[in-house]
């Protein structure tokens, strides 16, 4: 008779999930947002055929750049005059411009070792991974014992009331757009690159060198070129995560603050087989998880689910979305299939 307790437990937990969705909506797509960038920034490096793991340290290193570059810029510049829209201010476009320029400076370097030297994408991705984690570790013990004046972060979006509203679609419209500018951007940034890398000549390019680089060099597409030009721009992407998670999730930078999300975009990226439409709905799949876990904490079902979940500890929740992680890729094993030459350095052959 088991059975009965537990049957009712599982329906009252799908009308708790039904009751709090506009909640987890919102929440999902705030929390997807790294991972989403994360799992875009590997999509254009893989599918020219550089891997690149080092997007966790290039998120990393943006989100102490942004943080760091904001406390410069408000003690020589001030506060600045905020927008109406996105609490935008001058500070803060500087902190999100230097941001990017790091991720793009740290992708550069992964490019050099990976394409011209060819040395191990893996070894390669690493390396920036446990420096990032161990300079930005220390600058901000240096820097925060001070008690600097940051920037502050940008503000979501705030929709009028008639538009929330709105039945069976209200609740959507909330989740995807009363977020900040970053994950406004990101949204669009899926768009734009779902679009051109399956329909422009980029994208035709980009597809083509991650698939046969030799192949590709003798219609005349500069493989070398065009693999530097993908990975530096992965790496921009993989800023605007970094950025998020320091100047719009939160205000603030603390030491390891990625938590993982970069190879959590990974996963994502693999999910979403290689697509930036697929790598955005497997960070939201991902992303759930938490959001649903926020939902128990601020909103505590009554009755018995509220006892039961209330024994679960803190600690299940926080492992949920690496769980999740790791079940859907088991189940995808053999069945997402990366681009051929993805991992591959390239040589020129010899002029004869």
């Amino acid at each position: 008779m088991t059975e009965i307790p537990v049957l009712g437990l599982v329906i009252q937990f799908a009308g708790f999930l039904l009751d709090q969705l506009p909640f987890i909506a919102h929440a999902a797509v705030g929390l997807s947002i790294p991972i989403a960038l994360a799992g875009m920034c590997g999509v254009v490096s893989e599918r020219s055929g550089v891997v690149n793991i080092g997007l966790e340290g290039m998120m990393l290193t943006a989100a102490f750049v942004a943080w760091v570059s904001g406390v410069v810029a408000v003690a020589a510049l001030g506060p600045g005059t905020a927008t109406p829209a996105f609490g935008i201010t001058l500070p803060l476009l500087i902190a999100l411009a230097v941001a990017v320029l790091s991720g793009m400076a740290m992708a550069t370097i992964h490019a050099w070792l990976s394409i011209s030297v060819r040395a191990d994408q893996i070894i390669s991705g690493v390396i920036i991974n446990v420096a990032a984690a161990g300079l930005t570790g220390y600058l901000n013990t240096l820097i925060a014992s001070q008690s600097p004046i940051g920037a502050g972060g940008f503000t979501p979006l705030q929709l009028p009331a008639e538009l929330t509203s709105l039945p069976v679609v209200g609740w959507l419209i909330n989740a995807l757009f009363a977020q900040g500018p970053i994950a406004i951007g990101a949204l669009i940034l899926m768009i734009v690159l779902q679009v051109w890398l399956f329909r422009s000549r980029w994208g035709l390019r980009t597809r083509a060198v991650g698939e046969h680089p030799r192949a590709a060099e003798t219609v005349g597409i500069n493989v070398v070129r065009l693999r530097y030009r993908n990975v530096i721009l992965s790496g921009a992407i993989a800023a605007l995560g970094g950025a998020y998670l320091s100047m719009e999730l939160t205000n603030s930078f603390q030491a390891d603050m990625t938590q993982g999300m970069g190879f959590i975009g990974l996963a994502a990226m693999i999910v979403g087989r290689w697509t930036p439409v697929g790598a955005f709905g497997a960070a939201v799949l991902f992303a759930s998880t938490r959001a649903v876990s926020r939902a128990i904490i601020f909103a505590a079902p009554t009755g018995d689910l509220g006892t039961f979940l209330s024994g679960i500890p803190s600690q299940v929740w926080d492992a949920l979305p690496y769980l999740v992680t790791i079940i859907v890729l088991a189940g995808l094993i053999g069945r997402s299939i990366p681009p051929a030459a993805d991992g591959q350095p390239y040589e020129r052959e010899a002029a004869t």
